[in-house]
């Protein structure tokens, strides 16, 4: 047969994260005592509540299509949850719930893009930002926050990447890999200059709630302005331990939000009727769960990131969001481990994986192929372990 693939297709790279994941899961199925921090989402079951609210659900039969954008009672909740928590007035019609913050940042990209309008994405970024800005036609424009800046950019960086393509900024605060948070003032400035040279910024806010010591600023509450030019993104998979239920949202203009409403109808239709009832009991019912969580991440923060402060060849700034732990190698990078060069992060974390059974996240698929990413949603018996053996494998490197 002569007939040909989707050329498009054939140039998505897999995530890495999950095939991290998978190898090993496949070596735990072999009985290998493996500690994983590659983990995006809590190690928390979902809050008795909400898996009590799908139950019902269930029961009383909400098991039928609802509308493509979701159902106005969730709608409805989440204008509310942004008005008390973000300082935001949305109504139901700016709001598209989504299978998952994935497809709502598709829908997002596939609404906005044309073929050639460029997207600003600051590196260290969450890797599948350019894969979806390309899947819908646009072009990744990268530009880097230093070490130095807190692994964030600068609105003057963002001003000198601005061409008369540009269409978007993709901003993610607190940050996957980082844990990094932008300030109000660095958001006021960003927005200062996507005014003033006119383009979206697409906000994922996805880690809004897992927060420690840090104010949560969306940046489309600074100024009327700046609110017309943004989307803000969100779901429930991360702080409401809701990652397999498959619920994100997102808030924009009136326009853009029928865009994604259309499109969401022809390509899947209504997000899961079961999963949005139980949104709907994560928003509005007990939030203590949630709370606890946040507490448990942020002991378990504090625990890593001193003890890692410690180690040899590695560093680390501390966190200040999300559950993630961005690991400078510098100083290990072309040491030696028995006969073999740690050429870059990629090595560091496959020797780590083969010979100490601990799976990290190496970042070269997030702009940084001298950073891995460490994820303490595990337990504190888990991250201890981790630890041990990632100290003893850094003991054994050579000049």
């Amino acid at each position: 047969m002569s007939l040909t693939l989707s050329q498009k297709a054939k140039s998505v790279k897999p995530s890495s994260t999950l095939a991290i994941t998978a190898k090993a899961k496949e070596m735990k199925e072999k009985g290998i005592d493996v500690v994983g921090f590659g983990a995006g989402e809590p190690d928390f079951n979902t809050p008795d509540n909400i898996c009590n609210a799908a139950m019902k659900a269930i029961r009383e039969g909400f098991t039928k299509y609802t509308p493509a954008s979701g159902t106005n009672e969730l709608k409805e909740a989440i204008c509310k949850k942004f008005k008390t928590f973000n300082n935001l007035e949305y109504t139901p019609s700016q709001i598209v719930i989504s299978n998952g913050g994935k497809h709502g940042l598709s829908n997002v990209f596939d609404a906005i893009l044309n073929p050639g309008d460029e997207v600003i994405i600051p590196a260290p970024y969450w890797l599948s930002y350019p894969e979806m800005v390309k899947l819908s036609d646009g072009i990744p424009v990268y530009i880097t926050g230093s070490k130095e800046q807190g692994y964030k950019v600068t609105a003057q960086q963002i001003r000198e990447a601005v061409t008369d393509k540009t269409k978007a900024l993709v901003l993610n605060t607190p940050s996957n890999p980082t844990g990094m948070i932008y300030t109000r003032k660095e958001l006021e400035e960003i927005a200062a200059v996507a005014v003033e040279c006119d383009f979206y910024v697409v906000s994922d806010e996805m880690y809004e709630h897992l927060t420690y010591g840090e104010e949560h600023v969306s940046i489309a509450s600074l100024n009327e302005e700046i609110y017309k030019r943004t989307i803000t993104c969100s779901g429930m998979s991360k702080s409401y331990a809701m990652t397999g239920w498959r619920i994100g949202y997102t808030a924009s203009s009136v326009e853009i939000a029928k865009l994604m409403s259309a499109m969401q109808s022809h390509a899947t239709s209504n997000p899961n009727s079961i999963a949005q009832k139980a949104a709907l009991e994560a928003l509005t019912g007990s939030q203590d769960q949630v709370k606890y969580m946040c507490q448990a991440f942020d002991s378990r923060r504090v625990h890593m990131f001193e003890r890692i402060s410690k180690m040899p060849l590695i560093s680390c700034i501390e966190p200040k969001g999300a559950f993630y732990v961005f690991i400078d190698l510098a100083d290990a990078i072309g040491k030696n481990y028995k006969g073999e060069v740690i050429a870059d992060a990629a090595k560091f974390a496959e020797i780590l994986l083969r010979d100490f059974a601990v799976a990290v996240i190496p970042c070269a698929d997030f702009g940084f192929a001298d950073h891995i990413r460490l994820s303490y949603a595990i337990s504190i018996e888990q991250i201890n372990k981790g630890l041990d053996r990632i100290e003893e494998f850094l003991s054994l490197l050579e000049a």
